[in-house]
Order: structure tokens, then sequence, then C-alpha cells
């Protein structure tokens, strides 16, 4: 999926985690915590870069992707062009995000289960998309 798409998913499902959450936290971290739900529905993505630094030996996509600025948010298609990531994106979030929601785990346990639920759903809705089922 494309940054915008998993900031409007992210958007609906950080608010709809954030239900069980409402007695745990004030409303003001509440809305944070949607915040950060919803950045990190598309800024997860920049694993990537790091993934296409370990397969190209450079920085060139990253550089590439900051030249363009905007663009690199409303059209990405190409900012990999010439590596095989599609396997092994997903497996960087898995990775990565394994990491946070361990730590997190050990700060609060439901910033953690927020977190996971995010980034599953950010993982699932690209299997959709690559999956053609959506």
């Amino acid at each position: 999926m494309q940054s915008p798409e998993h900031a409007a998913v992210g958007a609906v499902v950080s608010a709809v985690a954030l239900v069980p959450l409402v007695d745990a936290f004030s409303p003001p971290a509440l809305a944070v915590l949607w915040g950060y739900g919803v950045a990190l529905s598309v800024f997860v993505d920049l694993d990537h870069f790091l993934l296409a630094r370990l397969l190209s030996g450079d920085w060139s996509h990253l550089r590439s992707t900051l030249r363009r600025g905007r663009g690199a948010f409303v059209d990405q298609a190409g900012t990999f062009r010439g590596l095989e990531m599609e396997r092994r994106r997903h497996l960087s979030h898995h990775a990565l995000g394994g990491v946070l929601v361990g730590g997190l785990a050990l700060v609060s346990a439901p910033l953690a289960v927020f977190t996971a639920v995010v980034l599953y759903t950010h993982v699932l809705c690209d299997l959709l998309r690559d999956n053609e089922l959506v």
C-alpha cells in the first residue's frame, strides 16, 4: 500500500485499538497514542531503506527519495527499482516490529499490544494488496 492509504487505515485501526484503553490513559495520552499509531502505520516503511542499503551496498535509494520530497509519499513506484524486496520487506517489518513490541512490553503492556495491532494491520494490508485482494 501507499503511504496515504496506510495513514488512513492506521487512523481507523488506532482509534478502534484505543477503545479498550480509555480507562488506562488520560484523554491527552490517548490523543498522543492515536497520533503515534497513525505515524507508525506510515513510517514503519522506513525499514525498507535499511533493507535497500543491505541489498545494494549504498544509500542511493534513500538519497533519491529525499531529493523527490513530497513525491516520495504520494508516488512511491520505482523507489526500490532494481532490488528484489518483495519477500524481504515483510520480513524486515516482522523483525523490527518484534523488537519494538518486545521492548515496549518491558515498559507498558498496553502500549506494546497497541503497537502490535497497528503493525499487524500494516503488514496485513500490504499482503492483501500484494495478493491483489484490495
